[in-house]
């Protein structure tokens, strides 16, 4: 008969696989997302929520079809586990990026931008489907793409690396997923195609802000819930502080240089190995439900 190795059993014999839940969550959010590129505006939209609910749809399969009792079970307590939840880590992430948008603000005034930037925006950047709808959909943003890249994604690689190289590869990989939206009108990323500059800022950035979320998620034990938190005030914060794009060009620099003070005060988090192969281990090892 044969004989698991260790790292197997840390996992309770499951084996994550990242390359196909990848060319998966990218072919089912792509499906909907190039087909509304060329489509009238109140049909795109549609089409790309659609899109943005594909990665948590095939993350709940992966892990439902999956045969693995442990990876059922933690997805249920990265979701509901409240115990999880490091509150005071939670609010300090918070006033990070709070910070990091002040300074942003403050630096962009050496470069001719305004004082004002302070100021709610009236409207979101999404057009086409009102206040109501686009606010519906920064929430829904930041539950589906946490519960679908979080459910499944990140420990799918962080279980073959530390994760630090995870938070390369997985913020590489996020960015790239949202190259269809700069052409769907209507969108936040369609508005920036005024300038290349700010599309490639804004895929540039996401990588860092990878790093910041990773470390969201893992000094609350890997909880979605706290990264759903973190998220959803992101959102809220990017669309409805009225930063100018030249300014959220400054603010990627200040993102920069927040995620090297977070690695470097938390070298043992992101270059650690012992949860290599044993993700699952010790969270289902404790029942708590």
């Amino acid at each position: 008969m044969k004989t698991r190795t260790t790292k197997e059993n840390g996992n309770k014999g499951y084996r994550y696989r990242p390359v196909l839940y990848f060319a998966m969550a990218y072919l089912f959010t792509w499906i909907f997302w190039v087909p509304a590129i060329f489509l009238p505006e109140n049909i795109s939209m549609v089409l790309m929520l659609f899109g943005l609910i594909s990665p948590a749809v095939v993350s709940t399969v992966f892990i439902l079809a999956s045969g693995s009792d442990a990876l059922k079970k933690d997805l249920k307590n990265k979701i509901f586990g409240f115990y999880k939840v490091k509150w005071l880590n939670v609010a300090l992430s918070v006033g990070v990026f709070a910070l990091i948008v002040i300074c942003s603000i403050l630096l962009s005034l050496a470069f001719g931008q305004s004082l004002d930037q302070f100021a709610f925006s009236e409207d979101f950047n999404f057009t086409g489907v009102g206040i109501a709808g686009a606010l519906f959909t920064i929430i829904i943003a930041s539950i589906l793409e946490e519960i679908g890249w979080k459910g499944y994604c990140e420990d799918s690689i962080g279980n073959y690396m530390n994760w630090f190289w995870e938070s390369v590869i997985f913020g590489a990989i996020w960015s790239f997923w949202h190259f269809p939206l700069i052409f769907i009108s209507g969108t936040y990323q369609a508005s920036l195609m005024v300038n290349p500059l700010f599309v490639i800022n804004f895929f540039v950035s996401a990588i860092p802000m990878g790093f910041i979320i990773t470390w969201v998620y893992l000094a609350s034990d890997r909880s979605i819930l706290a990264c759903i938190i973190f998220h959803l005030f992101v959102n809220f914060m990017q669309e409805k502080i009225a930063m100018t794009p030249e300014t959220k060009c400054v603010e990627t620099i200040v993102v920069f240089i927040a995620t090297a003070i977070i690695v470097l005060t938390n070298k043992d988090m992101f270059f650690e190995t012992r949860h290599v192969g044993r993700i699952l281990e010790d969270t289902n090892d404790r029942d708590q439900f």
